[in-house]
C-alpha cells in the first residue's frame, strides 16, 4: 500500500495512464500556443481568444495531473524529450493556419485524449482510486463539450 492507502501495483497502471495524459497535454499546450500565434483569416480574433482560453485550461490541468502522480507515490515525466516519446498527439509546424484546419486538428486531438482518459478511468476504478478517476472524468466532461463545439463549428 502507498501512503494514501492504495495498492502500489494497481496504482502503477493508473500512473502510466496519467503520465501518458501528461505527455499529451504538453503537446496540446504547445500546439494551442502555435495555433494562437499563427491563426489567420476573418475569424482571427474569436479563434485567437478561444485558443488562449484552452491553453490556460491545459496549463492548469498539467499541474493537477503531475501532482496526482506524485500523490500516488511516483514521479511524473518532466522533459520535452520524454513527452514527445510518450505522446499520442503530434506536434504541428509553425506556419500560418486557418480556422478550418485548426478546428479539424484540435477535434481529432481531443478525441484521442478522450479515448485515453476512458482507459485511464477504467484503470483507476479497478484500483479503487476514485480521486484519479474523478480527475480524469472532469477532463472527459470538458473534452466532450469541446469536441461537440468544434464539430458544430465544422457544419
Amino acid at each position: 500500500m502507498n501512503r494514501i492507502g492504495l495498492p502500489k501495483d494497481a496504482t502503477k497502471k493508473v500512473v502510466d495512464h496519467l503520465d501518458q495524459h501528461l505527455a499529451d497535454l504538453h503537446v496540446l499546450y504547445t500546439k494551442l500556443h502555435n495555433y494562437h500565434w499563427n491563426i489567420e483569416g476573418p475569424e482571427f480574433y474569436s479563434i485567437h481568444e478561444k485558443l488562449e482560453e484552452q491553453y490556460d485550461a491545459v496549463a492548469e490541468e498539467i499541474d493537477a495531473v503531475a501532482e496526482r502522480i506524485l500523490m500516488l507515490g511516483h514521479r511524473p515525466s518532466a522533459s520535452l524529450a520524454d513527452y514527445l516519446k510518450k505522446a499520442k498527439l503530434k506536434e504541428a509546424p509553425s506556419v500560418a493556419v486557418r480556422r478550418d484546419a485548426v478546428v479539424k486538428e484540435l477535434a481529432e486531438d481531443y478525441v484521442t485524449l478522450i479515448k485515453g482518459l476512458r482507459e485511464g478511468v477504467e484503470a483507476a476504478s479497478d484500483a479503487g482510486d476514485e480521486v484519479s478517476a474523478d480527475l480524469m472524468i472532469g477532463s472527459l466532461t470538458e473534452y466532450e463539450k469541446i469536441v461537440w463545439m468544434l464539430d458544430a463549428n465544422q457544419k
